[in-house]
């Protein structure tokens, strides 16, 4: 299969590339390296890496950023760094995906376990996480016939600790080539509208 991972670079991404190209082709896209640059939030950004690309078997994002903050701090435009970044950036890739996927193609979006299990700070996450998850359940509903769609939600990354363990205290952290497999699971198997929860 011809693959198209956005957020290649990142740690999560890097170990889904791993996983994914001991037995397929993969097309990498991010904002500052790979294959393609594209910027999940610009619709047209998302079009243009599409255009670049033409067709694949599958899409996975490991892409999109969100605020760590107290509620009590949040703006407007802190809530938006989620909502525009990881929220409507794999949005946009969902809306423009279908029409240059093969038949049986499939789309991977990443969530994470903060919709299910909040922690301080973390409002934002996991309204976005939620968001992306209720999303893809529903978007399977609608997508063309053959085509799939699923979410990776994963805990905090073994290889994320030293960034964002401070606001995880408690969790049992997975390493990013588990979460890989969730990948792997969505892409090469066949089920749709499914929350792959990894923790």
């Amino acid at each position: 299969m011809k693959i198209l991972t956005i957020g290649a670079n990142g740690t999560m991404g890097k170990a889904v590339v791993e996983e994914l190209s001991k037995r397929h082709e993969i097309v990498s896209a991010s904002r500052k390296s790979g294959d393609y640059r594209v910027d999940i939030k610009d619709l047209q950004s998302v079009r243009d890496l599409f255009q670049k690309t033409a067709k694949v078997d599958a899409v996975v994002s490991a892409a999109g950023s969100v605020h760590f903050g107290a509620l009590a701090d949040m703006t407007t435009e802190l809530f938006d760094v989620g909502l525009r970044d990881k929220l409507m950036g794999q949005v946009n890739i969902v809306m423009v995906a279908p029409q240059y996927l093969n038949p049986g193609g499939s789309i991977t979006l990443v969530a994470g376990t903060l919709s299910e299990d909040p922690i301080r700070y973390g409002s934002s996450a996991s309204m976005v996480n939620g968001a992306i998850e209720s999303f893809a359940i529903a978007a399977a509903v609608e997508l063309p016939p053959g085509l799939r769609i699923n979410v990776v939600s994963p805990s905090l990354l073994v290889e994320s600790i030293e960034s964002y363990g401070p606001y995880f205290r408690g969790v049992d952290a997975v390493p990013a080539k588990r979460v890989a497999l969730a990948f792997s699971k969505s892409v090469e198997g066949a089920q749709t509208g499914k929350v792959y929860r990894v923790e």
